[in-house]
């Protein structure tokens, strides 16, 4: 019996295009790349684009609101200057009151304090007062203001008055002493006299005191309340 003999192989490829189309195609090809390149790049900064326009209309928007607030308040604040003008119309009345009523004494709560202490043998028969308001001392450069030796404080309270016998008008002097607001309790005038419509002799006196700061009530200053 005859074999029989197949022979398979790859057939050789033969280009036949002229080399000027070869590399025509080849120009096409590279150029439809470029074209995708290009359409890609488009589309990234079209992107990119679009994403800072999105934030440059929020950023718009948020302006926008701000502007409004601001213009709201602005018009609320306007709204409330005649609540402002009050509140300075007060301020200003209790700036004067307290000037005008800086050098104010509770003299009733004095004059109870008065009755209270003053001595059995001892009664008053006149009470005067004056406030001239605290005193400063100045002087200027190269010059010393002489002080006097007992501060006269911001007034004088002086009193007439009698007692059976000069140590009865010393413990009136001991009880002015102790008196808050009070300082340098002194005689100006004390001799015996025989006293009306009798034949007995009483003590009759002239005396002061200097009102210190502590006199005052200062109810209405800055910062208290009473």
């Amino acid at each position: 019996m005859l074999g029989s003999s197949t022979t398979t192989g790859t057939m050789p490829r033969v280009n036949l295009l002229p080399p000027e189309i070869a590399e025509k195609a080849a120009v096409r090809r590279s150029q439809g790349a470029m074209v995708l390149v290009g359409v890609a790049a488009v589309g990234v900064v079209a992107g990119l684009y679009m994403n800072a326009s999105a934030k440059v209309n929020d950023a718009n928007e948020a302006k926008a609101e701000a502007a409004a607030a601001s213009a709201k308040l602005t018009t609320e604040l306007n709204s409330l200057q005649n609540v402002r003008d009050v509140y300075a119309q007060v301020d200003a009345a209790k700036a004067t009151l307290a000037s005008a009523m800086s050098t104010e004494v509770l003299w009733s709560s004095y004059l109870h304090d008065l009755t209270l202490t003053i001595p059995d043998n001892v009664w008053l028969q006149t009470l005067t007062a004056s406030i001239d308001g605290p005193t400063a001392t100045s002087g200027n450069k190269g010059t010393t203001s002489a002080r006097p030796v007992l501060d006269p404080g911001i007034g004088v309270v002086s009193f007439t008055g009698a007692g059976f016998h000069y140590y009865d008008v010393a413990e009136w002097l001991e009880s002015l002493a102790r008196q808050k607001g009070y300082s340098n309790a002194y005689f100006t005038e004390a001799a015996k006299h025989v006293y009306d419509g009798t034949d007995r002799e009483v003590v009759k006196f002239t005396s002061s005191v200097n009102l210190t700061p502590a006199a005052l009530s200062n109810r209405y200053a800055k910062g208290t309340s009473r």
